[in-house]
């Protein structure tokens, strides 16, 4: 039982390389087969890619509640929790880059990696100076905005995959909507990381 968090932070490694890798071959950047799908096929990719990746974006939930309820926190797990966190965003947002143009997205989607490298970085540095930085809440809502407003926008480069309405009445408000939160979420990513930073440089400076 105690073993269950981590065999759910690798099953979402192994999702998300899966949603990468259809997306990728979705948008015809798998040479020899990309060249041999159907619209249907590719559609169907689109599809499976995002249920891909709204599973995984559970298990980042459940992996770190279970390794508390059943008492199983481990290093493993601490190691691959962040990690599976961060490639799970860095997937998704190159695969929402591989399926076409993405104006609204670009620039946040730039500054939520940069962010995510950046922070990965401090810690490994703190760590080798004894430095800890604990994860905040803002920080875990900010992973919580990511995930979701992430599976927004891949539905939405999907819209034509799901046979939503064409309608712009309808698609029109609702990517607003998506955008925003996924503005939303780049702000937060922000600030944590401003946060993050502050913190390892008080504590290089003591």
């Amino acid at each position: 039982m105690k073993s269950i968090p981590n065999i759910l932070s690798a099953g979402r490694l192994v999702l998300t390389l899966f949603m990468f890798v259809a997306l990728a071959l979705a948008a015809g950047g798998v040479p020899y087969f990309s060249e041999r799908l159907t619209v249907d096929m590719q559609f169907s990719l689109e599809r499976w890619a995002f249920w891909a990746f709204v599973i995984a974006a559970v298990t980042d939930f459940f992996d770190g509640w279970l390794a508390r309820k059943l008492d199983a926190v481990t290093v493993w797990g601490a190691i691959l929790d962040p990690i599976g966190d961060k490639v799970l965003v860095a997937g998704a947002v190159l695969g929402l880059m591989a399926l076409g143009p993405q104006p609204m997205v670009v620039l946040p989607a730039g500054l939520i990696l940069f962010r995510e490298f950046t922070v990965s970085a401090l810690r490994e540095v703190g760590a080798g100076k004894g430095i800890k930085l604990p994860v905040t809440l803002l920080a875990k809502w900010k992973t919580t905005l990511q995930l979701i407003s992430l599976g927004g926008e891949l539905l939405l480069a999907s819209w034509g995959a799901f046979d939503l309405p064409a309608d712009p009445g309808l698609r029109d408000p609702v990517a607003m909507a998506i955008h925003g939160l996924f503005w939303l979420a780049t702000l937060i990513t922000l600030i944590t990381g401003a946060q993050y930073w502050e913190q390892t440089r008080k504590a290089l400076k003591d």
